[in-house]
């Protein structure tokens, strides 16, 4: 697809988080009456992991795309102690307000997903559905482990192949089927080449220090995954996923009365929504929603 056809589906836009930081979002304009949907990436991700849901969906109905505060086209903060799930809650707030958007379907991958629980208990009427990616109340060790082996480290790359390479080497777990192309459409939407030519992670590294380590169970969270009790909700799980576990996804069933669970086969942390299997549960998702 030509950049001017992209060009003709969305428009960059930008908001002001409370602290007066500049933050990103991409626009996917819509006619349609129907419920738009929020998109809100995971911990160390961006925007560019939802592009392909906008040219999916072709203008059926509006979604916003949102870079979080130090990724991508957003601003870093200054104080990396505003790098929390309430600060990000507080920031697409914002955002719905200056946009005159009073709720929507929230998709969030990981992190996303953990902003998307707050939400809907902090805020439930701005919550008409949700899609949550490979995450949950109960967060397990070992999945904790492997990203805080890499989060916050800023590595670089000559090339696309290079970097590629590298994310194939340590994540060849999470999607075994990969080919280099697809390692390579992968490096794209987690690096990005800056002034110099070096490709480059797309965060700001200081993202990792209030990152939290430890794993297992949250009660407060498991309490906030109550207020999705009542809306259309689509649980996404890996099979391989080592962060999210087929005994907290089945256990989250128990608890909303609208849930529907979808495994994706041969996948590990996170799903890339791309997947057949996952394309037709979003579309199911978003039929109960409207």
């Amino acid at each position: 697809m030509t950049n001017s056809i992209e060009a003709k589906l969305y428009q960059d836009e930008y908001w002001q988080s409370e602290d007066g930081l500049k933050l990103h979002y991409r626009d996917y304009s819509s006619d349609s009456a129907k419920t738009p949907i929020i998109c809100v990436p995971g911990l160390t991700r961006n925007i560019r992991d939802f592009e392909h849901l906008g040219e999916w969906l072709k203008g059926d109905r509006r979604v916003i795309m949102v870079n979080l505060r130090g990724r991508g086209e957003s601003e870093y903060a200054k104080d990396s102690a505003t790098y929390n799930p309430k600060t990000y809650v507080d920031d697409i707030v914002r955002l719905m307000d200056e946009i005159d958007l009073p709720k929507a379907v929230f998709f969030g991958t990981s992190l996303g997903g953990i902003i998307t629980m707050i939400m809907a208990s902090m805020h439930p009427s701005r919550i008409a559905g949700a899609l949550l990616n490979d995450i949950g109340p109960e967060i397990d060790q070992r999945g904790l482990d492997r990203i805080g082996e890499y989060v916050g480290q800023g590595r670089s790359f000559e090339t696309w192949a290079h970097a590629a390479r590298d994310l194939a080497e340590s994540g060849g777990d999470i999607f075994p089927d990969y080919t280099l192309k697809d390692w390579i459409a992968f490096a794209k939407k987690v690096y990005r080449m800056n002034s110099s030519g070096r490709i480059k992670l797309d965060y700001d590294m200081k993202i990792s220090e209030p990152f939290e380590r430890k794993g297992g169970g949250n009660d407060a969270m498991w309490q906030m995954l109550e207020a999705l009790k009542n809306r259309p909700t689509l649980i996404l799980r890996g099979e391989l996923s080592d962060l999210f576990s087929d005994a907290t996804a089945k256990k989250m069933m128990s608890i909303l009365q609208q849930g529907e669970l979808v495994t994706i086969a041969r996948v590990g942390h996170a799903p890339s929504l791309e997947e057949p299997t996952s394309l037709d549960a979003i579309a199911a998702l978003l039929q109960r929603v409207d």
